[in-house]
């Protein structure tokens, strides 16, 4: 018992805190959006989810992360079952909206994707950390690739090209920071630009066009550009102090489309207003340093990876979903972190917080 207590003290409850506050966020949010269908299963399910994903954390803060340090072959297992866990969509996930990027029991849903992305970041920060010295050499960035490349060809064949994004993103960022040159990430990046371009003519569907052609070029106020327009409506009419809780007009009377999920940063700012918007972004900024102070006072370069990468996935997720909301970038279906509705995301989420926490009872 004095073990645990001596470990619960160790604990960053700042970073706790913030996480727990976040997702307190979204479940206000989602409680006020449920009004409009009379409808509050989300809510009740997400309290469930927040539930499970601190039991989690704690849990796994006992987990020792050197274990993954020691034994790559654990890290290579996990790999192949989240690989397979996406293979297997094609053969047992119902088509939702036109992709199979989930498996369906009852009235609960598993996205894979989102243990998915943890596990890539755990095998490219033990990749990188064995050859850092020489990242640089063309034979270690292809090597580390094809990790990535298995799981985004399984994403982009769902088709689900938001996931796709982020765990280029990934690897990318892990890779500027592991110390690639400079000329090499350019040439990458022209790479990923010629197979978009490619990729437009041969695999992207009409929906998935009409998208990107509505956002660089709206003219479709009725069709494709309406979730956006209405994001845009919602944020603005929020003024200052927002409008209340339950009084949100684009929320309310369902004029904002997903409002629990890709529009919920939309719904708090129509609700709550510019306070409770710094608020939101606030806490956000209080956990990615908190991961980031980890990284800097790290004594290894695992786990100081390990921290970097987590910290890539989630900035690239608020970065992505708050776009989406103002407009600034397509809608391409990235949940904001701990505060959109989805256990998959939430529990992996702090199921990896619960790993972090480890990095700092066991520096």
């Amino acid at each position: 018992m004095k073990k645990i207590l001596i470990h619960l003290k160790k604990i960053d409850w700042l970073m706790v805190i913030s996480a727990l506050l976040l997702s307190l966020f979204g479940l206000l949010s989602i409680y006020s959006s449920s009004f409009y269908r009379a409808d509050f299963s989300c809510f009740k399910k997400q309290v469930l989810f927040l539930g499970m994903g601190l039991f989690l954390m704690i849990l796994f803060s006992f987990f020792d992360w050197r274990i993954f340090q020691e034994n790559p072959y654990l890290i290579l297992v996990l790999y192949f079952l989240s690989c397979l866990s996406l293979l297997g969509l094609f053969f047992f996930a119902p088509s939702i909206r036109g992709t199979h990027s989930w498996y369906k029991w009852k009235d609960f849903a598993f996205h894979p994707v989102e243990f998915v992305k943890p596990v890539l970041i755990i095998l490219l920060a033990k990749h990188f950390s064995l050859r850092h010295i020489e990242i640089y050499r063309l034979r270690h960035i292809f090597s580390s690739g094809i990790y990535f490349l298995v799981p985004a060809f399984l994403l982009f064949l769902q088709p689900d090209m938001g996931q796709v994004i982020i765990v280029v993103l990934i690897w990318l960022g892990m890779l500027v920071v592991s110390g690639i040159r400079l000329k090499q990430f350019l040439a990458l990046v022209l790479i990923f630009l010629l197979v978009f371009l490619v990729g437009w003519f041969t695999a992207l569907k009409p929906y998935q066009k009409e998208r990107i052609i509505s956002f660089v070029t709206p003219y479709d106020p009725l069709g494709s550009s309406w979730s956006q327009n209405q994001s845009k409506i919602a944020i603005g009419s929020g003024g200052i102090m927002g409008k209340g809780i339950k009084k949100g007009g684009q929320t309310q009377l369902g004029f904002l489309s997903e409002p629990q999920t890709d529009f919920i940063f939309a719904a708090i700012a129509e609700e709550t207003g510019l306070l409770g918007v710094s608020l939101l972004l606030f806490l956000f900024a209080l956990l990615l340093w908190r991961i980031m102070r980890i990284a800097f006072f790290a004594q290894k370069n695992f786990p100081r990876l390990f921290s970097v990468g987590f910290v890539i996935l989630l900035f690239s997720q608020i970065f992505i979903n708050v776009g989406m909301n103002l407009g600034i970038l397509p809608v391409i279906g990235i949940p904001l972190p701990f505060v959109s509705y989805g256990g998959s995301n939430l529990i992996a989420n702090f199921i990896v917080l619960g790993l972090i926490q480890n990095l700092v009872v066991n520096p």
